[in-house]
């Protein structure tokens, strides 16, 4: 203590400077500290650029023209496909009054009733073109527009079916829209509203195939199938009593092909002598080869199959405006 007491200076100019020298040490240690920061930040930056200008879509003048050029075609196609749906939607949907709506409701059942009887198709017997609860009951007429729209739908499939000549139609199955309970439909994103339908019926694969490839010709309406179920009518396999062969037909008679029997001897003339009996050799009675040519029996493609569609009927909303 004497000799900080008699050198003073001296103790208080290394105090300073070993404080200095700790500040010194301390705000290094920091900044080396936020050095090593910053220089890890910028070798991860700078990778990541790199990265980025060796990808195909760096914004280069040449990747902005593409991008602009890949958007005006896309737009330009969804406006398209937007045009060509055009005809599936309906100009305007008004409601009617319950009372018009069951009188088209009637004229529509009976025109495929007569469709389906005229083509010799068996139908249910509470057949009512999938609008069976409305037999005995009015539709309320806020759901009237929506109904008939789809009631024009049926008509066109029951008609299509009917041209098909199917044997038998099983089933018609329409489930019930939201706004026959006093719903709202709700359409959101959609831009489609699908009016489901199942159609059981019976006949054969021709009919079948000429039924499908009516409902899919996007001509009055836009169908869409989402399952199909086949089933054979025969669920055992073919048997060897299942063949059924053609019998071949009788050959004619000799007085049936004109010809005579007999001598026949002109007026006037004399009877001619007999002739004298040609003998016949016996004819050979040895077994003749077995003939190797063999009738094939059909015993498939003549039962009918039985189908279950299920489809939706789609009304294409009104198109949405581009950004």
């Amino acid at each position: 203590m004497s000799w900080i007491k008699e050198n003073k200076f001296l103790a208080a100019l290394g105090g300073g400077t070993l404080l200095g020298v700790i500040v010194l040490y301390i705000v290094g240690s920091q900044g080396a500290s936020r050095y090593s920061t910053a220089k890890d930040e910028f070798t991860a930056a700078s990778d990541a650029a790199s990265g980025y200008e060796k990808g195909p879509l760096y914004p280069k003048p040449e990747n902005r023209d593409a991008k602009r050029k890949a958007i005006t075609d896309y737009r330009g196609a969804v406006e398209a496909l937007q045009t060509a749906f055009q005809q599936f939607r309906p100009a305007e949907i008004t409601n009617v009054s319950p009372q018009e709506f069951t009188n088209r409701l009637l004229a529509a059942n009976t025109e495929t009733r007569a469709a389906f009887e005229e083509n010799e198709v068996i139908v249910p017997e509470a057949y009512f073109a999938g609008f069976e609860k409305y037999k005995t009951s009015l539709a309320s007429e806020s759901s009237t527009g929506i109904l008939d729209y789809q009631l024009a739908s049926v008509k066109n499939l029951m008609l299509a079916l009917a041209k098909a000549h199917p044997t038998e139609l099983k089933n018609l199955y329409r489930p019930e829209l939201p706004e026959e309970a006093a719903k709202t439909y709700a359409a959101g994103d959609a831009v489609a509203r699908a009016f489901p339908l199942e159609i059981t019926f019976k006949g054969t694969e021709k009919s079948v195939r000429e039924f499908i490839t009516a409902i899919t010709k996007p001509d009055k309406q836009y169908v869409v199938i989402r399952s199909i179920r086949v089933a054979n009518e025969k669920k055992d396999p073919p048997r060897a009593a299942d063949a059924q062969f053609e019998k071949p037909a009788a050959a004619p008679s000799a007085a049936a092909a004109g010809g005579f029997s007999g001598d026949f001897v002109l007026p006037g003339d004399e009877p001619a002598a007999p002739k004298p009996a040609v003998v016949t050799p016996a004819a050979d009675t040895a077994p003749k080869a077995a003939d190797s040519g063999r009738i094939l029996a059909q015993v498939l493609g003549n039962e009918e199959i039985q189908v279950f569609l299920r489809l939706d009927v789609l009304q294409f909303l009104p198109a949405k405006k581009l950004p």
